[in-house]
């Protein structure tokens, strides 16, 4: 559960860096930024896959650009259903989609591990080095 939590507060910084920088997407409460955040996370979740399943003869003739439409088609979708979350038009999403993007990219470099499971990044003194031997 703490697994989940994590990966909307990480989301909702994202996208609260998102109405930071563009000027065409606004919120009115923190409610509504938590509430977008984890609408898109689920959004995300469930039919961004089938979405992209489906624009795969797209995403390869565009190499790859065309998830980043299917990314603001989601936004604008979020900002339909939470009334006080705007998003003004497609560039507006198109923008906003690309900063959430790489913000929760970064910020999940600091949650992950190689195990699936979420682990903060710390330095521990305390790990073993292997002990190899050069063979020339």
């Amino acid at each position: 559960m703490s697994a989940f939590i994590l990966r909307w507060l990480v989301t909702t910084v994202a996208v609260y860096v998102a109405v930071k920088l563009i000027p065409g997407i606004t919120y009115s409460s923190v409610g509504a930024l938590a509430g977008a955040s984890l609408l898109l996370g689920i959004v995300n979740a469930f039919v961004r896959p089938v979405l992209l399943l489906l624009s795969m003869p797209f995403i390869i003739v565009t190499m790859g650009m065309f998830i980043f439409v299917v990314n603001a088609l989601l936004l604008l979708f979020v900002s339909q259903m939470i009334p006080d979350f705007q998003v003004d038009g497609f560039w507006s999403a198109f923008f906003g989609a690309i900063i959430i993007s790489l913000t929760s990219w970064l910020l999940s470099l600091f949650f992950r591990s190689s195990d699936g499971r979420v682990h903060t990044i710390t330095h521990h003194p305390s790990m073993k080095k292997a002990k190899a031997r050069l063979v020339e």
